[in-house]
């Protein structure tokens, strides 16, 4: 994938287009509305003209604002009522992907933990 993202020059955006706010049952699912403002302003151009701050767990760029979209939804941290759940979640949720990812690891192949999540 990498390799055609590069030949074409494009881009990859994840969109939440799940669950908000908490765990299943304290949350909510993302509404059509702003999942579509999201793809909205993906492919209008805004959502890579914004002002963005990294995900200090999984290393990505969050966008602060988008047209269209409450900005507490794009970050997932400020989503949630409670913070430190949030945090608690989020470092157990980036052990399951370290921990599937280590039956890549080893001899012969490209080492991206550099790429995946910090906890």
């Amino acid at each position: 994938m990498q390799e055609k993202i590069n030949k074409h020059e494009s881009q990859a955006w994840l969109v939440n287009t799940g669950w908000s706010g908490g765990q299943y049952g304290v949350g909510e699912r993302m509404s059509i509305k702003t999942t579509r403002a999201c793809i909205d302003s993906i492919l209008e151009g805004s959502a890579a003209e914004a002002s963005t701050v990294i995900d200090p767990i999984f290393g990505f760029d969050v966008p602060t604002s988008l047209p269209g979209v409450d900005s507490h939804v794009l970050d997932p941290k400020h989503a949630w009522e409670n913070p430190e759940e949030y945090d608690a979640t989020a470092k157990k949720l980036a052990g399951m992907f370290i921990k599937n990812f280590e039956k890549y690891a080893g001899k012969g192949s490209t080492d991206y933990t550099q790429h995946g999540p910090q906890i």
